[in-house]
């Protein structure tokens, strides 16, 4: 090439050498985690798989309050008729309209084991709850002996929305273990009518190895029939069980449908290595063998590597975390330039978090509401709002809008 270097090859140059450092780890900090990884020693597979750019679209948000005074509300699904279903840790249910009015509980939610992590936790509907009434919801379920495990169950809800009947379980993860964190638990329906059902490792060291014994499901992603049992089009482990999609998990607590008809997960890493996957049926996501970041204690998670083949990477991770619970895909009309867009609750991090994409790498990253709120659960409404609950003992619904 003769001549002046103009400004887009310049550009395009800059960029290729900041690629290029960021794969072998010297680039400059940039992004969210601008300080120090937390395994200093780590680095990222890929250019690209961590500290994405920040974006400053300069949309400016207005949170208005719902409903308040829940105690550490977890999930949420909207009805046909506007209201929500909004699930509380203690075991409550309520109904919440737009203008305010909480239910009372409703009966027929059966006992949850509400302590740590656990409770009443995910709650989904299907397009066809207007005609069934029926719902799906999970939660920590007592098992004896101080034990407990990640367990899904249906129900259908009475016409007045003041209790459920028809209540039968669905889902039992096994084996059940004496805690009271990483229960997981998000839920998902696909295009096959299939349901997603994301499980944790439990957190204690002598049940997280089980993450990759797939005659368990620790630490899985798992996909039954609504009524129970293994759904048709699941992978075939050796000696795994059959309502097995992926293994290798640390604990998932946001889940979504992407619009390209698959599975999006973001679970919670130890001090670093929070992690974006798209789980492929049959695959291992590493746990607790590979990750990034390390444990709490400041040692090394296991070996502390964060590859080894036959074990897939991230598609991106947080070091440092943001902490993640709820996710959804941005489709409505409300913030044109979200539509694609993945949207995660911060709780760590007390920010709504944004991602943008192109095909299966992170292109960029924006934080919301920064400061304000432990950000436990996200959804999309009808008329493009993004809804956010609140993990606090006085927790909310809140309804976020664009400011006019």
């Amino acid at each position: 090439m003769h001549g002046p270097v103009g400004a887009t090859t310049l550009r395009r140059l800059l960029l290729a050498l900041a690629t290029l450092l960021a794969a072998t780890g010297d680039a400059p900090a940039q992004g969210f985690n601008a300080g120090s990884p937390n395994a200093r020693d780590q680095r990222p597979a890929f250019a690209g798989q961590t500290r994405a750019p920040i974006i400053q679209d300069g949309i400016q948000l207005r949170p208005t309050v719902i409903a308040k005074g829940l105690v550490n509300p977890w999930g949420m699904a909207e009805l046909p008729d506007g209201r929500w279903l909004v699930t509380e840790r203690p075991g409550r249910m309520r109904l919440i309209g737009m203008d305010g009015r909480m239910s009372e509980p409703i009966r027929g939610v059966p006992p949850v084991v509400a302590s740590g992590q656990g409770g009443l936790l995910d709650v989904v509907i299907r397009d066809d709850f207007a005609r069934t009434r029926r719902l799906w919801w999970s939660y920590a379920e007592p098992r004896g002996d101080s034990a407990n495990a990640t367990a899904v169950a249906t129900g259908v809800l009475s016409a007045d929305g003041t209790a459920l009947s028809e209540v039968r379980v669905v889902f039992q993860q096994q084996p059940a273990w004496r805690s009271s964190m990483h229960f997981g638990s998000r839920l998902v329906f696909d295009r096959q009518g299939a349901l997603f059902v994301t499980t944790g490792d439990r957190s204690v060291p002598d049940a997280r190895h089980l993450a990759q014994d797939v005659s368990t499901s620790i630490g899985k992603v798992v996909r039954i029939n609504p009524d129970g049992g293994a759904a048709a089009g699941n992978p075939s482990l050796p000696r795994g069980l059959p309502e097995i999609w992926s293994y290798g998990h640390r604990n998932m607590q946001s889940a979504a449908m992407g619009p390209d008809g698959a599975l999006w997960t973001v679970e919670h890493g130890a001090r670093g290595g929070d992690e974006l996957n798209r789980p492929d049926p049959g695959r291992n996501y590493g746990w607790p063998v590979i990750t990034y970041g390390q444990d709490y204690s400041g040692r090394p998670i296991g070996e502390g590597l964060t590859a080894r083949d036959g074990m897939e990477q991230p598609l991106y991770y947080w070091d440092p975390v943001i902490a993640p619970s709820g996710m959804a895909f941005y489709d409505g009309a409300m913030f044109p330039e979200w539509r694609g867009s993945v949207l995660i609750g911060g709780l760590a991090s007390r920010a709504l978090v944004r991602i943008t994409l192109d095909g299966k790498r992170v292109t960029g990253e924006a934080r919301y509401l920064v400061g304000e709120w432990r950000v436990r659960d996200v959804e999309v409404a009808r008329d493009g709002a993004v809804m956010i609950l609140t993990d606090h003992s006085d927790g909310a619904l809140i309804r976020i809008a664009r400011e006019r």
